[in-house]
């Protein structure tokens, strides 16, 4: 029942707060369709959300526990869901509060938390990571190509590579590129270009689209095949805000078709302009170091020994010559020094031998056997002596021997 009160007979406010309590709580929980504007996870048991309504201007915020939103599987803002909601009022604050007992993604929503489920699985298994992207080659040999017949990102990826560089050839495979039956379609495409060896890259390309439209390139399979091929496959699936996981996976994700063929060739103009960069640069060096060999050899011919290679010869004549005069004076000065102390030594030897003394008018006496008598106890008498003299030798007999004593 309404309460009645006056400015005599107040209520008191928890009466009220109580009162509004009731209120609300008595609506009970209730199951409600808005999208997800804003999520806040926080450490503890208890998070926040913040819901709008899909077509008002009206929102509510939302406290949820860890397992409602840990089992309604990925949940981002901008989502979609159904939620099943409890009012309630604390009474402490009087704010009013929404308790979520059940939360479910649907519509895109739903799309886009299967999607994220693929993506942390693959990713678990290490499928998208950059070791296993593969290089685009510098020029292709083949380009192939798959995309639907007719299709704006047909054209756009043709037109591209035609005007870039029109030489390379280009393989196309026309598949549905949405409905049930795209993904498998498309795996036969990536199978039969992956196989052919004249195929370089491989270029899987389709225009924008809904989460809808877009979801075969979001399939297992596909992801799956693309992974496992040989052939670099470049992604160019939608706009630049569309991400399948194909994307991920592909070698290279290029944000248009457009930007995929730009990615695929070289741009012939720039490439020749490069070349005519690179052989200027070339022919400068080649003059530069042609100049710098000419300066050293101009150089090396004001050498004095390069404008009279004999020069040096004439030099190193004058200092054998040199040599030659110092050799010979040495030489001439020694023979000089040794003949003089020859001659000193020879003269000294004439003066001490006995020759000298025999000229004084001393001899010599040996006897038969040719041993020196020196002393009358040398010989007995009648002993047979020669005495040698200045000019010859004296046979002699020892008549009689004397001795004197020497003073």
């Amino acid at each position: 029942m309404p309460l009645t009160s006056t400015p005599e007979h107040p209520v008191p406010l928890r009466e009220v707060a109580v009162a509004v309590k009731g209120w609300v709580e008595r609506l009970g929980a209730i199951w409600v369709s808005a999208q997800v504007i804003e999520l806040s996870r926080k450490t503890g048991v208890t998070h926040f959300l913040t819901l709008r309504d899909l077509r008002e201007e009206v929102s509510v915020a939302v406290t949820l526990s860890t397992a409602v939103l840990d089992a309604a599987g990925p949940v981002s803002e901008g989502m979609a869901v159904t939620a099943q909601l409890r009012p309630t009022v604390w009474l402490k604050s009087g704010r009013l509060s929404y308790e979520c007992a059940d939360l479910r993604p649907t519509g895109e929503g739903q799309l886009l938390a299967r999607i994220e489920h693929l993506k942390r699985l693959l990713q678990a298994e290490g499928l998208f990571s950059p070791a296993l992207k593969r290089h685009l080659p510098l020029l292709p040999r083949g380009i192939g190509l798959i995309t639907a017949k007719d299709s704006a990102a047909e054209r756009d990826v043709v037109v591209n590579v035609r005007l870039r560089w029109p030489a390379a050839p280009l393989l196309v495979r026309y598949c549905l590129m949405q409905g049930p039956s795209s993904a498998l379609q498309i795996i036969e495409a990536v199978g039969s270009l992956d196989a052919d060896p004249g195929v370089d890259v491989i270029i899987i390309a389709r225009g924008g689209g809904s989460v809808e439209d877009l979801l075969p390139f979001s399939d297992e399979g596909l992801v799956r095949a693309v992974a496992g091929a040989t052939t670099p496959v470049v992604s160019a699936i939608g706009h630049e805000t569309d991400t399948p996981v194909l994307d991920l996976v592909a070698d290279v994700r290029a944000s248009t078709p457009t930007d995929a063929a730009k990615r695929v060739v070289p741009d012939v103009r720039d490439e020749l302009d490069r070349i005519r960069r690179n052989r200027q640069h070339l022919a400068a060096v080649a003059l530069g170091y042609l100049q710098a060999q000419w300066t050293s050899l101009q150089s090396l011919r004001r050498h004095p020994v390069l404008r009279n290679p004999l020069s040096r010869f004439d030099v190193y004549a004058e200092q054998v010559s040199a040599l030659r005069r110092r050799l010979e004076v040495a030489a001439t000065t020694r023979f000089d020094r040794e003949s003089a102390a020859v001659e000193s030594a020879r003269t000294l030897v004439r003066t001490l031998g006995p020759t000298s003394v025999l000229t004084r008018g001393y001899a010599i006496l040996v006897d038969d056997d040719g041993r020196t008598v020196s002393s009358t106890g040398s010989t007995t008498a009648g002993a047979g002596l020669t005495a040698y003299v200045t000019d010859g030798t004296l046979a002699l007999i020892v008549q009689s021997k004397e001795t004197h004593d020497h003073p």
